[in-house]
């Protein structure tokens, strides 16, 4: 071999030799960085996802890291050569890392081990066990917009494909958030005969009781007729601007503040009885929240009519003593936004020992809030007692009374399993499980 060719190979493998050592050397310090995340995370108890998540088989990942780029809350990261769920609560079930695995290492799940969450069972076609009933979206465990505005309209393509009616409807749309909406659009599209049914004044499902000024993100959403529309971080007034336009635009019509009360299954297909009257349909699709019925905190003077479960405008709160009880985005955005207004104190009482369920948005306004001394956060501590101008808080065994004028208590909905069990859908509770 001439020295000629070796000094050629030397100069054209030079280049190479510097890129792959540069290459190793930020993917160390990745690591490093990951390892770090994930290791603060576990001392703080910050382990559990709080819906769709994915769980990575170390044996089948190959460290490609595409599922690193397709993730935009950056919940994964390398650790030792492998892709590992390092902000668990920062998973929110985009789900994008799935189809961004080459090497097929990523199953989403819902729940953990230690965590169940109740998951109606559905079909490819989002049918339930109960032929006829159709579930889509926020219930049947899928939250974000664009996902569940697919769902609305898969369902619904699913359920012209049913076979003839004697009834007078093919179906009823039960809920006019994202999945509502699109299955309502679908259903118009596909010249169906239908109703759509919503117990609140206006439209949006779980996004109508976001607080004032909200953003949320969502990539883009599919509705049938409309087509793409790419949104990106949109306030709720928008999102809920948009879905009016939609509504003007299409000629959709909507039974608002109207409530479904039953559904009882027919020889022809269900009886659906509401606020107002009883529909015949051939089918029913469910397409309402998670939120179901507030959980409250079981305490003595709950009822006080100073007590809600949601924020809707800040305002109102304005020169007040204010206590809001949890610890996820809904608590921490309320409390925000509160401290904001002249005039307030405002108390953040959560059970556990850490804030680990919010956005890190969230969590970094909360951050500098604190520090301003706007928002006092009691961690590991019970409301005890609430009176007329006055609440109790029970902390590391310590009852501290505090001067009130209102409480906000966003704890969560509780799932209406008994509902969705007494008309006959099966209900599981996934621990990890698909």
């Amino acid at each position: 071999m001439s020295d000629s060719y070796i000094e050629s190979a030397v100069i054209y493998l030079l280049p190479l030799l510097a890129i792959m050592i540069t290459y190793l050397m930020r993917r160390k310090e990745k690591e490093k960085t990951s390892l770090q995340t994930y290791e603060e995370n576990q001392v703080s108890g910050l382990t559990e996802p709080p819906s769709l998540h994915p769980i990575i088989d170390p044996n089948l990942c190959m460290g490609a890291g595409t599922c690193i780029k397709a993730c935009p809350e950056n919940a994964i990261g390398f650790i030792r050569g492998k892709a590992v769920l390092i902000n668990p609560t920062h998973c929110i079930g985009h789900g994008a890392c799935l189809p961004a695995c080459p090497h097929h290492a990523i199953d989403l799940v819902f729940g953990t081990e230690k965590r169940g969450m109740d998951i109606p069972e559905v079909s490819q076609t989002f049918e339930t066990n109960v032929p006829g009933i159709f579930i889509a979206g926020e219930l049947g465990g899928m939250g974000l917009i664009g996902k569940s505005a697919a769902q609305g309209s898969q369902a619904v393509t699913s359920i012209a494909k049913l076979k003839g009616s004697a009834n007078a409807l093919d179906v009823v749309i039960v809920g006019a958030g994202p999945a509502g909406l699109s299955a309502s659009l679908g259903a118009i599209e596909n010249k169906l005969r239908f109703v759509t049914l919503e117990q609140e004044v206006s439209l949006g499902g779980t996004i109508f009781h976001y607080p004032r000024n909200k953003i949320t993100m969502t990539s883009k959403v599919n509705f049938p007729i409309i087509g793409e529309v790419k949104m990106g971080e949109i306030s709720k007034e928008k999102l809920l601007e948009f879905f009016n336009g939609v509504v003007e635009k299409t000629g959709l019509k909507i039974n608002l503040n109207e409530r479904m009360e039953s559904i009882t299954k027919t020889d022809k297909g269900f009886l659906v009885k509401t606020s107002r009257q009883t529909y015949e349909t051939r089918s029913v699709l469910l397409s309402i929240g998670r939120r179901g019925t507030p959980r409250k905190l079981g305490v003595a003077g709950e009822e006080l009519s100073k007590v809600v479960y949601s924020l809707i405008d800040p305002e109102q709160y304005r020169g007040m003593h204010v206590l809001v009880v949890g610890g996820g985005d809904s608590a921490l955005e309320a409390a925000i936004s509160i401290a904001e207004e002249p005039g307030t104190t405002v108390t953040l009482s959560y059970r556990s020992e850490a804030l680990g369920r919010g956005k890190p948005k969230n969590n970094e306004k909360l951050k500098a809030a604190t520090a301003r001394g706007r928002i006092r956060v009691m961690l590991k501590s019970n409301v005890t007692l609430i009176e007329p101008d006055q609440v109790h808080v029970e902390q590391n065994g310590e009852v501290v009374i505090m001067p009130n004028d209102a409480v906000i208590v966003c704890a969560g909905g509780i799932l209406p399993t008994p509902f969705l069990k007494e008309i006959g859908i099966m209900v599981e509770t996934k621990y990890g499980t698909k």
